[in-house]
């Protein structure tokens, strides 16, 4: 199948599971326990592994400050006052540019994630040759103060990929040893910007480089298991028929799918989000989710800002 969207990633729209209206449900899953009971009926006595369900909290760093640059913030401020009108917003911007952050969300996202007993994981960006990298320098010094807090506090530094280098080993290595200098944990996890995914050649570059495991494949449209499976896999490269030692850990929700995509009201999302966990939650899979930490303090997303605290909050009651 060739159908591709404006980013060359396979959407969600082609796919069987969306054509048929089964994306919303671990399908491999169910059928692993058709599977088993269809054995135990039989008289099968063996045992299974057991798991655990868990949830695992993910950060694209795609942005850490609003503005790349004073010029930048200039432009923005003109254009509230000229051609918005809007002399309250350009006097919050310049609050925001000369003091609060509003991208600066890593204090509360690892606070909720320790009152629960879990970790974040961060994943950054060190370059880039496209329009939709290098919002940041991975060296500048308030970047590597980020970077040091998170380490300190026990949380996780991934991997976040630019734009182009999903298919190119080169630039992915170049952007890959940039991060690893300023992080003092070794760098093992992450997820490719942008959801841009290229099998096998993805996975291979990330095997070749020593990774854990990565966390792309979702539909970037379409929230739920485009796996199939809410369990993490050993993956496979199609071309030189080989297991690789690295996992994929399915993307379930990524909020700007609910919101970017869908435009989705809090309430709604929120019970899509919920449906998706109790899913999970049936078969003890992990349930990964992604929210950007510059996607909550802004015009769009403060309202969302209490739906990330409402999931943590049902989660820690299952």
């Amino acid at each position: 199948n060739k159908t591709r969207d404006l980013h060359n990633r396979f959407p969600a729209t082609a796919s069987l599971a969306y054509k048929y209206d089964f994306l919303n449900r671990p399908i491999v899953n169910e059928y692993v326990e058709m599977l088993w009971n269809m054995l135990k009926y039989l008289g099968c006595n063996q045992k299974r592994k057991k798991r655990k369900y868990e949830l695992v909290l993910t950060h694209d760093v795609d942005n850490i400050f609003k503005w790349k640059n004073f010029g930048l913030f200039v432009r923005n401020i003109s254009g509230d006052i000229i051609k918005r009108k809007n002399v309250s917003l350009a006097l919050e911007n310049i609050r925001q540019y000369f003091g609060n952050n509003p991208y600066d969300m890593f204090d509360f996202l690892m606070d909720l994630s320790e009152k629960r007993g879990i970790k974040s994981h961060f994943f950054f960006m060190s370059g880039g040759t496209s329009k939709f990298d290098n919002n940041y320098s991975i060296n500048h010094p308030f970047v590597k103060k980020i970077i040091k807090m998170i380490e300190n506090r026990g949380h996780l530094i991934g991997f976040h990929p630019s734009y182009n280098s999903y298919n190119d080993q080169k630039q992915w290595e170049e952007e890959y040893s940039k991060l690893s200098t300023e992080v003092s944990q070794k760098v093992k996890i992450g997820r490719q910007h942008f959801l841009r995914f290229e099998i096998p050649t993805t996975w291979q570059i990330w095997e070749d480089n020593g990774m854990k495991w990565d966390s792309t494949l979702i539909y970037p449209e379409k929230e739920g298991f485009r796996c199939g499976t809410c369990y993490e896999y050993s993956v496979f490269n199609i071309l030189n028929r080989k297991k690789l030692k690295l996992k994929e850990i399915p993307l379930t929700v990524m909020e700007v799918t609910m919101v970017g995509y869908q435009n989705l009201i809090p309430e709604i999302m929120k019970k899509k989000i919920i449906k998706l966990i109790n899913n999970v939650k049936k078969y003890n899979g992990k349930f990964v989710l992604l929210w950007h930490n510059s996607n909550f303090n802004n015009e769009l997303w403060e309202k969302y800002k209490i739906v990330y605290e409402e999931i943590l909050r049902y989660e820690s009651c299952l």
